[in-house]
């Protein structure tokens, strides 16, 4: 298995002790950031992702069947992840491993607890048919932060998304057809960040050697204050002290990459 070595563990964190990042940032601050929408001609919506060199793609599709058993009246949402070997040589073909798994359901969590997709609207006929929204999330490099990456994308692939025209007479989706009507969507965006916890220090997007080194992790997906899902990554326990200030840290960059998604729609 591929890891950071002790020796680059040590200076990171003592780097980090004097408030510096081994690229020059700040210890709450972003790589550079790249939003694309309408990466994908074939896709109801898409979006590509750049954190520093981290990189991943987001596609949204839409089809039509059955409801849920416990939500007759509302559409259906599936999220899923694929981490692509050609991204990481830490990554292998075959079935899902755990970290993809754990990224597609944080992911699907965000955005369920939030209502961000108004599902009920999704509704064709009670009981019998619904839309149903995939939501897929491939990783083309990895150099740390995927989870960030991946909720970014999510969230600008659905705010481009158009639903598929849809044949009521033969019952069938015309895939590569769209209507004018946008995926019914709240105005609360709930951006999904995470905040790692190395010694003493919280950082936000880290690097690949800076994640290996984490010793516990949080993920939020909130708006404007308001949290909708959290999930907790590895054993280190954190004070209240440092939850309030990874609040604090999640509050700021939130605000700031809701600017850099609504600039990717225009």
């Amino acid at each position: 298995m591929i890891t950071t070595s002790n020796l680059t563990a040590e200076r990171i964190i003592e780097y980090m002790e004097k408030g510096k990042r081994f690229d020059g940032r700040g210890l709450d601050d972003f790589r550079d950031l790249t939003i694309e929408t309408g990466i994908s001609k074939k896709a109801e919506g898409s979006a590509r992702v750049r954190l520093g060199k981290t990189e991943v793609i987001v596609g949204v599709k839409m089809d039509v069947g059955a409801p849920y058993p416990d939500s007759q009246d509302k559409g259906n949402l599936m999220v899923t992840a694929e981490f692509l070997p050609l991204s990481s040589p830490r990554f292998e073909a075959g079935p899902p491993q755990f970290d993809s798994i754990e990224l597609a359901r944080v992911i699907d969590r965000g955005i369920r607890e939030s209502k961000f997709i108004e599902l009920e609207k999704l509704c064709i006929k009670e009981g019998e048919k619904v839309w149903t929204v995939f939501i897929d999330i491939y990783t083309i490099n990895d150099d740390g932060n995927l989870l960030d990456a991946a909720g970014i994308g999510a969230i600008a692939a659905l705010k481009s998304a158009k639903i598929p025209k849809y044949d009521e007479e033969n019952e069938k989706t015309l895939f590569g057809e769209w209507t004018k009507e946008s995926v019914p969507l709240q105005k609360d965006v709930p951006i999904s960040l995470t905040v790692h916890k190395i010694g003493n220090n919280l950082i936000i997007d880290p690097t690949r050697e800076e994640e290996d080194i984490s010793e516990t992790r949080i993920t939020i997906a909130s708006h404007d204050g308001t949290i909708h899902s959290m999930q907790k990554g590895n054993a280190k326990e954190l004070s209240v002290e440092e939850f309030k200030k990874i609040l604090d840290i999640i509050e700021k960059s939130e605000k700031e990459i809701f600017k850099r998604i609504e600039k990717s729609l225009k």
